[in-house]
């Protein structure tokens, strides 16, 4: 079932350390001041920053009517997301592993109730 903007919100929000902020002058999310993922209103799209350009490339191969990039994207590991085409589950997937990857020590840890 495709996400709507609101539910894209829902979701990026229900990560621990998650805020509305913008980045570049656009709204965006982010986990203590670094970059988490944004909607993109010009393509109905979300940003979504991947492990590498190669795992960036997969995807894109992979299921391209879901995964697309534009020029802007050509040289960062990110890909965009169409959201008529993107799924919670998918997403939920994809944050938690950026996320991860973000998250402070100690936010991992209070995260994990520890």
């Amino acid at each position: 079932m495709p996400l709507t903007k609101a539910q894209t919100t829902k979701i990026a929000m229900s990560f621990p350390g998650a805020y509305e902020s913008t980045s570049y002058g656009y709204p965006s999310f982010k986990i203590e001041k670094k970059f988490f993922t944004r909607l993109r209103s010009e393509d109905n799209s979300l940003v979504l920053v991947v492990g590498s350009i190669d795992e960036r490339e997969m995807l894109l191969e992979s299921d391209p009517e879901l995964f697309h990039i534009t020029p802007h994207y050509q040289n960062y590991p990110s890909v965009l997301a169409r959201l008529h085409k993107l799924d919670a589950k998918t997403l939920r997937g994809m944050l938690e592993r950026r996320w991860r990857q973000i998250a402070s020590k100690k936010l991992l840890k209070q995260a994990a109730g520890t």
